[in-house]
């Protein structure tokens, strides 16, 4: 005769709590939220509220509701210094352009001496701002690096525009500094996406007799599109709020070359007019979400059929393999 075995019965006494470790982790937990709501969340809400005041640091003129932000939209040189975030915009493009294109090339072709490329392209990166933008404030100025090297090569300084000062070309110069810094940066960061894609997808594409260009529109770019909008999304923001090429080596937004940052800076520091510059604060943080919520959607719904390749290549390679 055989016995059956017992069931095993679930331990339903309840643990005892560690009071002591519930305590730990709250105190740890309560910390850092108190600091972060004090010291960025307390001075959002006040920030939101101050712009829509006629005050400065010392003095409270009263309510004024929305007429900080009609000045915005009415004042001519608020409206430009909005509409130079453009050319940093097109220079994020370039390089991001850039970056990709370095990034394909080493990750793709055996270079030799790559390493030390990548090294030399990322350090810009490691330099602080403002000490690039002394370097460059030099590298551009008349009769310096720039024209001596220009001067080499058979240009007369007389043919030379004045980078800094002359308003069609000075902001260029400017946006130039700014893809000298960033443009290893995003290298690094495409260099690592493309090393994580599949290897068997670029041997399915030659096998399909697809070239690297080919390679390049069906496999990397879906492939690191989650890096590449991240990228992107950084350096629009990034060129919204531009400060440090305009401040450093455009002497304090002179000659044309004031953003929108140093607008609100000399608003809030200069001028005083705290809720005038908490209203332009507010602006372009309105316009940082839009283009943002904007660059998400194009990558949602303009890249699907590129999404849609990159599968049918990973499905295929995985048959071959």
């Amino acid at each position: 005769m055989t016995t059956l075995a017992k069931p095993i019965q679930p331990d339903l006494r309840k643990k005892k709590i560690n009071w002591q470790k519930v305590a730990v982790i709250t105190l740890f937990a309560a910390v850092p939220m108190f600091l972060l709501i004090l010291f960025t969340y307390v001075p959002f809400v006040k920030m939101i509220q101050f712009s829509f005041y006629n005050m400065s640091y010392t003095k409270n003129k009263g309510f004024v509701g929305l007429d900080n932000y009609l000045r915005i939209f009415t004042k001519s040189e608020y409206v430009d210094a909005m509409l130079l975030s453009l050319y940093y915009m097109a220079g994020a493009v370039v390089q991001l352009a850039l970056a990709l294109f370095f990034a394909s090339i080493l990750s793709l072709e055996k270079i030799r001496g790559a390493g030390v490329f990548k090294a030399a392209m990322f350090f810009p990166f490691l330099v602080n701002g403002i000490a690039i933008g002394y370097i460059f404030k030099f590298f551009f100025t008349r009769g310096f690096v720039l024209d001596s090297v220009l001067q080499a090569i058979g240009f007369p300084l007389d043919s030379l525009p004045y980078w800094l000062r002359d308003q069609s070309i000075n902001n260029w110069s400017l946006v130039f500094t700014s893809v000298w810094k960033y443009c290893g940066q995003n290298m690094v960061l495409f260099i690592g996406a493309i090393a994580s894609i599949d290897p068997t997808l670029y041997e399915a594409a030659t096998i399909d007799g697809a070239n690297r260009w080919q390679q390049f529109k069906a496999i990397i770019l879906p492939g690191i599109k989650t890096v590449f909008m991240l990228n992107l999304i950084l350096s629009i923001t990034g060129s919204l709020s531009a400060f440090e090429p305009a401040y450093v080596v455009g002497s304090m937004g002179a000659n044309g070359t004031a953003t929108f940052f140093i607008k609100i800076h000399q608003m809030a520091h200069v001028t005083g007019k705290v809720g005038q510059a908490c209203a332009m604060a507010m602006v372009l943080m309105a316009l940082i979400l839009i283009f943002t919520a904007g660059q998400r959607l194009f990558f949602r719904y303009v890249m699907k059929d590129s999404d849609n390749t990159f599968n049918a290549k990973s499905n295929k390679a995985k048959a071959l393999w």
